[in-house]
């Protein structure tokens, strides 16, 4: 529990762009860095940092357990599987925002050639939890949304 008599130690803190820990679970093809945990910001409920994955490179597939996952994509365009065998897809783009239920097998894929995929990552809990999968992927991909949040009908 906070000290509220105390906001000057307690209060706001500012995690630095030079002070993000990769010391995090992390998963083939993505790098991923922790801004806001409990060691770094005193957070008690939040985990959030950056993903990163380098241009036409794409993840292993896993599942963050009961954790429920938004990702913010910054700069690049994501392309997210997801599925028993990664069978469905949809796209996202700089400022669009993407939610991962839990338990919810996934992927992320850079889409773009040329460029690195930039993302921020907010989960909804402190417990690192990230469970790399053995998912032999479908050939092709069932694209199941035709906008950012506009199912196909």
């Amino acid at each position: 529990m906070t000290d509220k008599s105390n906001w000057r130690d307690n209060g706001v803190r500012i995690v630095r762009s030079g002070e993000l820990d990769s010391n995090t679970p992390q998963t083939p093809g993505m790098t991923r860095a922790a801004a806001i945990n409990h060691a770094k910001a005193g957070a008690e409920k939040l985990w959030a940092g950056t993903v990163n994955i380098q241009p036409d490179a794409k993840t292993g597939a896993h599942h963050h357990g009961e954790l429920e996952s938004v990702i913010y994509v910054l700069k690049g365009r994501a392309r997210m599987r997801w599925g028993d065998n990664l069978e469905y897809v949809a796209e996202a783009d700089a400022g669009d925002f993407i939610y991962v239920p839990p338990f919810v097998p996934h992927q992320e894929i850079n889409a773009d050639p040329d460029q690195p995929l930039e993302c921020i990552l907010v989960r909804s809990d402190q417990e690192a939890i990230v469970v790399n999968l053995d998912i032999e992927p479908v050939e092709s991909s069932e694209t199941i949304w035709i906008g950012p949040n506009h199912p196909a009908e």
